[in-house]
């Protein structure tokens, strides 16, 4: 007895194109959120000043946190340095997130949710961290 023909459905996105499809989405944003952030501080912005006086250690931390941000941002958009440039940005954002509790005394919601994401890059792109270790180490 045969069974009435199915209509054909397409094939699957393998896992492994949808969790790219998925970095690459997070990879960009988090890009934006950085290269825009990290300007700011690079520009000068009046807030970023302030915020910067606030925490303490002077205007050359503020410089050298907007390189950072610029630098991992543009990292996150290159191929085989985006691993490193989330790497980067995770360092960045625990040092946020304990100045924003410790120092500001204010909510760490903005740099927790962007530690979140950027250690689902580097969990991600792990393969690319581990290759680049193997090669020094």
């Amino acid at each position: 007895m045969n069974s009435p023909a199915s209509p054909a459905l397409p094939a699957p996105r393998s896992p492994g194109k949808a969790l790219n499809i998925a970095l690459w989405v997070f990879q960009v944003l988090l890009a934006a959120m950085f290269l825009f952030a990290g300007g700011n501080k690079l520009a000068g912005n009046p807030q970023m000043v302030g915020l910067f006086d606030v925490i303490g250690i002077g205007q050359w931390f503020r410089y050298l946190t907007g390189a950072l941000e610029v630098l991992g941002g543009a990292a996150l958009l290159v191929p085989r340095l985006s691993g490193v440039g989330a790497a980067l940005l995770v360092a960045v954002m625990v040092g946020a997130v304990a100045t924003h509790v410790g120092v500001l005394h204010n909510s760490p919601a903005m740099p927790l949710g962007l530690l979140i994401g950027l250690l689902f890059v580097a969990w991600g792109r792990r393969a690319q961290l581990a290759a680049l270790v193997g090669r020094r180490g």
